[in-house]
């Protein structure tokens, strides 16, 4: 906390962020918020009414596409229901258990390695390879922080706002490499992949890298907020059965991304996600926000505030 205020007398954009995520100020309405935000992040003024840019869109869809099933699909325990009604049960990471609270997970009924995540956030996953080194004092106090965040305070994103807070832990994976999963993301507008993306080198000194393919698994010429890797990135094998599992997921739903894993020749569902950088990631060239904005057609709105 010492280090944001410092950072925010020296940014005051930063200052005035990190206040307004406080729960404090959910009297503002989501509109403005959003307005206020976007403008902080970004640096330009959003057009609500007329939304155009891909990032624009994403915003619309946190004001007006609240759909009750998605409360459902961010949430990392109940979202497995929900590909197991749609695709099959084969396509979720073995679950090992979940807990309302830390000190209900029995730690000597888990194997040597083992995930922990949250169930109702981003960002809450904890790996453990080696149960015998865990610090639980630390990884309880962590643990508890993100139990106590109601991560729709934080950018609005509204499938968030009435997720149960729970603990699940999941089987360690990791994919014939022995090291790294590559994470592959489908970009689905309106029940149809338009481009998908892969994350990799996420522990290398760079940090992570962001590589965009067209649907014929051509590298695409732009970027967003993270740097391409400039690596030849293989197709992966299941390719056409991950575009065709996000289009059966995304269908009736103006837009979101399905994450996959392939282990071994085996595809795994890694989460769903509505608002990619929470709408707020720059791209560059910068044109490719107006061209991912054009794929995205947004339901009918008769009533702009």
């Amino acid at each position: 906390m010492y280090e944001k205020l410092i950072k925010g007398f020296k940014q005051p954009s930063l200052f005035i962020l990190y206040i307004l995520e406080k729960k404090y100020f959910a009297i503002i309405p989501d509109f403005f918020f959003l307005k206020i935000k976007f403008f902080l992040k970004v640096k330009k003024k959003i057009n609500i009414a007329k939304p155009k840019t891909f990032n624009e869109k994403l915003q619309w869809l946190k004001l007006y596409d609240r759909n009750p099933d998605y409360t459902k699909m961010v949430d990392k325990y109940e979202v497995r229901d929900y590909i197991k009604e749609k695709i099959g049960e084969e396509y979720l990471i073995p679950l090992l258990g979940v807990w309302d609270k830390f000190d209900d997970i029995d730690f000597s009924k888990l194997p040597d390695q083992f995930v922990l995540k949250t169930t109702h956030d981003s960002g809450g996953v904890w790996i453990c390879k080696d149960k015998n080194n865990i610090d639980l004092n630390k990884l309880k106090k962590e643990i508890t922080k993100h139990l106590k965040r109601n991560y729709y305070w934080g950018c609005r994103e509204w499938p968030y706002k009435n997720v149960k807070p729970r603990i699940i832990a999941e089987k360690f994976m990791v994919d014939e490499s022995g090291i790294e999963m590559m994470d592959y993301k489908f970009l689905c507008f309106n029940g149809d992949v338009k481009c998908s993306f892969v994350c990799l080198n996420r522990k290398s000194k760079n940090g992570l890298n962001v590589d965009f393919f067209d649907l014929n698994w051509n590298p695409l010429p732009f970027e967003r907020h993270y740097k391409r890797s400039n690596q030849i990135i293989p197709k992966p094998f299941n390719y056409k059965k991950m575009i065709e599992i996000s289009e059966r997921l995304s269908i009736n739903i103006p837009f979101i991304r399905i994450d996959f894993y392939e282990i071994n020749l085996k595809l795994y569902i890694g989460e769903l996600t509505f608002y990619p950088g929470s709408g707020y990631e720059e791209f560059t060239p910068e044109e490719y926000d107006y061209i991912l904005g054009s794929w995205l057609s947004l339901p009918i709105k008769e009533n702009y505030k």
